[in-house]
């Protein structure tokens, strides 16, 4: 870019600049804590986070584990990408495993079979095990109002629990990241990007992400108003009619609560063409356990859900 007198300027595009704030942000929470690690599910805004992690450290390796809290309700497409990335990179992965601590006693899963509610005590209990202090995420404020108001570094107590009442200030993108013993931090390098920011990333650094992003035809049932595929984790109940329908998942979660919607998106320019049109968040639309009630989210990070 050029002025008119031939001086040359600089300037950075929308994504550079999330990109450039994301790298910041990663190399600022690993210079100030520990032992951190970066929560994968093989969902696209943490493969999109592991991306920008490998940019932040290049040419050397990602200096922090991936940790990934297997609720045993997991897509089989999204299972089969996270091994292929672990092998692929050499990295190490951290299991924190729901099903597991079931069988322990840790935690009771719930009476309609539902294994959300219960991932926190098993991401704390992981952290805790692994001696983790800081845990990176790719939570983004658009998805879902108590994510919007929290901080990039967010600070938990010992108990692993959010104050939403009682929040650092960041000021001119300062961060404090100091803890006590037993405290922990959560860290959003995601926070002010959007969905369409994440899927325009997508296409232009080229990221594979796993199918199940884009449209297929399935064997789906409504419930709520919410498009669910037949699969091991989410059956029919009675009076719930199975239909075959073209759709795609916006967010990938708990199979037993992420529903898809309609769609015949099947590249990345034609689901960011979808997305540019949508008016409702992928969590607004997509997700059974964000409806419990108003207050969903925020109590379970109160509990110290991500």
């Amino acid at each position: 870019m050029t002025d008119l007198i031939g001086t040359r300027r600089y300037g950075l595009t929308q994504l550079d600049y999330l990109e450039s704030e994301a790298i910041f942000i990663i190399r600022e929470i690993v210079a100030e804590n520990e032992n951190p690690g970066l929560l994968f599910s093989g969902g696209k805004d943490s493969i999109a986070m592991l991306h920008l992690a490998v940019k932040a450290f290049s040419p050397g390796p990602v200096p922090f584990p991936i940790v990934h809290i297997d609720t045993g309700h997991n897509f089989d497409e999204v299972l089969a990408f996270r091994d292929q990335r672990v092998r692929e990179m050499g990295i190490r992965l951290i299991v924190g495993s729901v099903p597991e601590a079931i069988e322990a006693g840790l935690v009771r899963e719930e009476p309609n079979g539902s294994r959300n509610r219960i991932q926190t005590p098993v991401l704390l209990k992981t952290a805790e095990d692994h001696g983790l202090t800081a845990l990176m995420g790719g939570a983004r404020r658009d998805e879902e109002k108590a994510r919007a108001k929290e901080r990039v570094f967010s600070f938990r107590d010992e108990f692993g629990q959010w104050d939403p009442k009682s929040q650092r200030p960041e000021l001119w993108s300062i961060y404090n990241g100091r803890i006590h013993m037993g405290e922990s931090i959560r860290c959003f390098p995601l926070s002010n990007w959007t969905e369409l920011d994440i899927w325009h990333y997508i296409a232009r650094e080229r990221i594979e992400i796993p199918s199940i992003y884009y449209a297929h035809e399935r064997e789906v049932f409504l419930r709520n108003g919410m498009y669910f595929a037949v699969n091991q984790h989410c059956q029919p109940r009675d009076g719930e009619v199975v239909f075959r329908e073209t759709v795609r998942y916006r967010t990938v979660g708990d199979a037993t609560l992420t529903a898809a919607v309609p769609s015949h998106a099947r590249t990345v320019e034609q689901v960011i063409d979808e997305i540019a049109a949508t008016r409702i968040t992928e969590r607004g639309a997509t997700r059974g356990d964000d409806k419990v009630s108003e207050a969903a989210m925020e109590d379970r990070k109160k509990e110290g859900y991500f």
